[in-house]
């Protein structure tokens, strides 16, 4: 592990400056996170649904039949978060849960057509957001962003709660 002061020097060592919170990439990703949110919601108000909501439509819609555990992978939320949202979602009728036939302790989730309704409804508000939060970098710039987010993102797949199975 090494001693606080060799931990020191690597980061000196470094070519990431960490000095100022302005220059620590977990701040400014959480910064960024609540900004993509607030136009995310911004955008998306007459919905009331959630990033994370949507994200488990889209999912759905690509993917359906799929069991708690697999969804989990695949929108990189833990179990207890899943459960919930897709509680919520269940509530409203956008989501269908029935057991699975080969596991009957599981649940299958689909999408309803009430929830893929909403979700074609709303794609362009989505969008919205999306393009708004982007919008500070040019065209070549937001590729690479893109890209470079990818690149943490599997490299460090292994220390979110839930590993994304796009990068296993």
């Amino acid at each position: 592990m090494g001693t606080v002061t060799e931990k020191k020097t690597a980061v000196a060592d470094s070519t990431i400056e960490t000095g100022h919170l302005w220059q620590r990439p977990g701040f400014l990703i959480r910064r960024l996170n609540q900004i993509h949110v607030a136009l995310f919601f911004e955008s998306c108000k007459d919905f009331a649904i959630t990033p994370v909501q949507y994200g488990l439509l889209t999912t759905l819609s690509e993917r359906p039949g799929l069991d708690q555990t697999s969804l989990c992978a695949e929108v990189g939320v833990d179990r207890t978060t899943m459960a919930d949202v897709l509680r919520r979602l269940e509530e409203r009728g956008l989501v269908k849960r029935e057991p699975s036939p080969a596991d009957g302790r599981q649940k299958i989730a689909n999408i309803s057509s009430k929830g893929r309704r909403v979700m074609n409804e709303m794609y362009e508000s989505m969008r919205e957001a999306q393009v708004r939060f982007l919008a500070p970098l040019d065209a070549r710039e937001r590729i690479e962003f893109i890209r470079m987010m990818m690149q943490l993102v599997e490299g460090n797949n292994q220390y979110g709660r839930t590993l994304l199975k796009h990068f296993d």
